[in-house]
């Protein structure tokens, strides 16, 4: 009978189980070691940037992409990725579920390993643009329209087609947009731009309005924006804002002319060449404050959110006057003999002061 041979069980070239193992145990780990090696060193960006006036390699990731749609855009913009290795490479690093899009500058001869953790980090390019408090309409699309960053899909849309666009029921686009620093991708549409301006104003409005006194003689929140761009193209200080406030919601109440100089050069349009005229004064038209009562038909400027908050709630005052002081604030009166009074000593004081 047999014996049976006890010990590990040599194969044909005289090794034994244990060595195989462990030879296959160091080749697997020799094979990841390149493997994350070459993640880092083995170049996937181009050597030549593809924008001018920068040592960069420009690609944009889509919102909402999977890593196969990311690695298909990276290669569709010339960087060298193959799905399936940078499925695995990303998940290895673990930056699978961190990828973020937007537009990213890459250094040229990049690694796989460098570019992923650049989009894991977000490390995008921004740009910006700023809505001005008291700027107009008209100043806003010549902003918007000029923006190099921007793709301009809006340009030349007249009123209608943009209030179409952003589903609002105004008679116009003056005083829509909330002022704010707007910060976008490059090459996003300017639509997207008016849209979240708008929808910033829309939110920012509604709030205020089931806040506002309840005395207030606004009917409505786009009455209550009318007031707050005129409010804020009154206001010099902002300590002032309140009391600038009162004055017109006096006047409201009171069944007042409002007169005030910015609805009248706001009627006579962007080319308004900074002198007003007793002249223009004197015409009558919708904006004309010192001929026709009541609120002008639509905002004439951008309120900022401060403005919004004092149309709503005006300072407890009696005054129905205000007039500049010079130094930014303003002098407010009750009587209209007390105001003739302020007028005569601030305006004299401006007028023969040397220049």
């Amino acid at each position: 009978m047999s014996r049976k041979i006890q010990g590990w069980r040599r194969f044909p070239n005289g090794k034994s189980k244990s060595q195989v193992l462990r030879t296959c145990f160091l080749g697997l780990l020799a094979s990841i070691g390149i493997f994350y090696i070459s993640l880092f060193v083995w170049p996937v960006v181009p050597a030549n940037p593809n924008i001018a006036d920068l040592k960069s390699y420009k690609v944009k990731i889509k919102p909402q992409s999977g890593l196969a749609s990311i690695s298909d855009q990276l290669r569709e913009q010339g960087v060298a990725t193959h799905s399936l290795l940078f499925q695995l490479s990303a998940r290895a690093l673990l930056v699978g579920s961190k990828l973020k899009p937007g537009t990213y500058l890459l250094p040229t001869r990049a690694s796989l390993a460098a570019i992923l953790f650049q989009i894991a980090r977000g490390d995008r390019v921004k740009e910006s643009i700023a809505i001005i408090p008291g700027m107009t309409i008209w100043q806003l699309r010549a902003l918007i329209d000029s923006h190099p960053a921007l793709i301009h899909q809006t340009k030349g849309f007249s009123a209608k087609e943009l209030l179409q666009n952003l589903n609002l029921n105004y008679p116009g686009l003056e005083g829509a947009f909330l002022p704010d620093t707007y910060v976008f991708d490059p090459d996003d549409s300017d639509l997207d731009i008016y849209r979240r301006a708008s929808q910033a104003m829309q939110k920012q409005l509604s709030q205020v309005w089931l806040q506002k006194e309840q005395s207030s003689p606004l009917k409505t929140s786009y009455e209550l924006l009318i007031l707050a761009s005129i409010v804020e193209k009154e206001t010099g200080r902002s300590s002032d804002r309140a009391l600038v406030s009162a004055v017109f919601t006096n006047r409201l109440n009171k069944g007042m002319l409002l007169q005030t100089d910015p609805t009248v050069i706001y009627g006579l349009g962007p080319k308004f060449d900074g002198n007003l005229r007793k002249a223009d004064l004197r015409k009558d038209s919708p904006y004309n404050s010192y001929m026709r009562k009541g609120l002008p038909p639509t905002p004439i400027a951008m309120p900022s959110k401060e403005s919004i908050l004092a149309a709503a709630h005006p300072v407890s005052s009696n005054a129905l006057y205000f007039v500049a002081k010079g130094d930014g604030s303003s002098h407010f009166s009750q009587s209209l003999s007390e105001h003739e009074a302020a007028v005569d000593q601030y305006q004299r004081k401006l007028k023969t002061a040397p220049h």
